[in-house]
């Protein structure tokens, strides 16, 4: 009976979501509310009311610390793209079979994860949308496609999902975001056929050179943004590879003179300056010093700290003034501000509270306690169901945060119960949080009116339906590996 009541936050979160009753935001509200309940009258060991305000207090500074990425990620989208009508650099003839299936690629694997990795909240499927217009494709093939430019999710929003996972899990964001990366580029590998036949029934034919070169591009591009995540963190890692990739292959394909290199140079400049200083503040020891200890903050130990001059969110809110200020954008301040905040405001709020959630279970042992329980029920192979639940609540919830929340603390415990690979467990989970988040409800509402296609998302699903099979295939897969500890 009392493995029910520990349960009862993620049931009502999943139950008030799956319901439609409510969005994300009042789920979470009513999940940290039970939780403290649940907590403070059967938590597995002495939790006062000190305890549980130490613990929501941690929560909501660990759910602060990404949101200068998402305010200032969006702010600074929307300066550079929107009011200086700037376009990511794209092949601008299409008069050929080959320019089509080079937009389709370049649009669905390159410009809308890098779209995606600066802001999240699904604007690499707007960015992708509009470049895909110019083929006149179907409403349904359109959405599809469109929905490919979330595959590379686990660096989605700055990398934010990344370090509220590792606070969860009490581990260093990078080693996890470069171990979900694997799994990602599993994923990724095996999805590419399905592109291929997806991009060959609306008439972009390729021969077996362009898929072979399609599927290095996307190798390569995620091969290095794996390795930039070691080397930089995952904030910038996508940024810093794929923005060079999405240049290279502009050069490559479209062979520009002097001028349209001019032209396309002025309109990326607050791109190649932000990415650039970033990368400079990670690589260059005694600079990253002086940054990180200047102005730092750090209230509760094991929990991320915050430091003015070395977060990135404060070089992306810094990089949209000054872009506003040298295009001429002075007057647009007010407008796009009230746009990011109106955007991401649902996102911030709901991060901040599953946070809280998460530490009051974990800091009142329940997190622990639930993990005890699956281990004596199901032993190790318990590994093998939670992912799933993982991946279909992340969908629900269309957040990887929220699936983190309810369900790191107990599989790391659970881990370390069983005596299972505690890494590969923690990333798995990740993955797992994140996976189905293209094919959310969230997202395919989105996907749907701006296709044009309001009330379609049945047909949508029936498009994705083998990219949802491979994620099921792929996570039970590693799944039974971890609990047959064979990694």
């Amino acid at each position: 009976m009392t493995y029910l009541v520990w349960t009862l936050p993620a049931l009502a979160v999943i139950g008030v979501i799956a319901s439609g009753l409510a969005g994300t935001l009042p789920a979470a509200l009513v999940g940290t509310v039970i939780a403290l309940v649940v907590a403070l009258t059967t938590a597995p060991h002495a939790f006062s009311a000190i305890d549980a305000a130490t613990a929501l207090l941690r929560g909501a500074w660990i759910g602060w610390i990404v949101v200068p990425y998402i305010l200032g990620g969006l702010l600074f989208w929307q300066m550079a793209i929107r009011p200086g009508n700037a376009a990511m650099p794209v092949e601008t003839s299409l008069t050929d079979v080959r320019a089509r299936r080079r937009l389709l690629f370049t649009a669905c694997y390159l410009i809308g994860p890098f779209a995606e990795s600066a802001t999240g909240f699904g604007v690499g499927i707007i960015g992708t949308m509009t470049l895909l217009r110019r083929l006149d494709l179907k409403p349904i093939q359109l959405l599809a496609f469109s929905l490919l430019s979330q595959t590379m999710i686990v660096w989605g929003g700055m990398g934010s999902g990344a370090i509220v996972g590792a606070a969860f899990a009490q581990t260093d964001p990078s080693s996890l975001a470069v171990h979900a990366g694997w799994i990602y580029l599993g994923f990724n590998i095996l999805w590419i056929p399905i592109y291929w036949h997806m991009a060959e029934r609306v008439g972009p034919v390729g021969d077996w050179r362009e898929r072979a070169g399609e599927f290095v591009w996307l190798v390569v591009s995620l091969g290095s943004t794996i390795l930039a995540t070691t080397v930089l963190g995952p904030e910038i890692a996508m940024l810093a590879a794929f923005g060079p990739a999405i240049v290279l292959r502009y050069v490559v394909d479209e062979r520009p003179d002097r001028a349209q290199l001019i032209a396309v140079a002025g309109r990326m400049l607050p791109f190649v300056l932000l990415i650039g200083w970033l990368v400079l503040t990670r690589l260059v020891g005694p600079l990253a010093q002086v940054l990180q200890a200047t102005w730092r903050v750090e209230p509760f130990a094991g929990a991320p700290a915050w430091s003015l001059l070395f977060h990135a969110g404060t070089w992306l809110l810094v990089a949209a003034l000054l872009t506003g200020l040298l295009r001429g954008h002075r007057d647009a301040f007010a407008a796009e501000i009230k746009a990011a905040w109106k955007t991401g405001r649902l996102a911030v709020l709901a991060i901040i509270l599953f946070s809280m959630m998460a530490e009051v279970l974990s800091r009142s042992g329940i997190a622990d306690g639930l993990a005890r329980g699956m281990f004596q029920a199901f032993g190790g192979w318990s590994v093998t169901v939670t992912p799933m639940i993982s991946a279909v609540f992340g969908a629900l919830a269309n957040s990887g945060n929220a699936s983190n929340g309810l369900f790191m603390a107990s599989e790391k415990s659970l881990a370390i119960e069983a005596g299972l690979n505690v890494t590969a467990v923690v990333a798995l989970q990740h993955a797992a949080a994140l996976s189905l988040n293209m094919v959310s409800p969230v997202r395919m509402s989105i996907v749907c009116n701006l296709a044009g296609t309001p009330g379609h998302e049945r047909h949508a699903y029936r498009e994705m339906l083998p990219f949802i099979g491979v994620v099921i295939f792929v996570l039970l897969s590693i799944s039974i590996v971890i609990a047959a500890r064979c990694i």
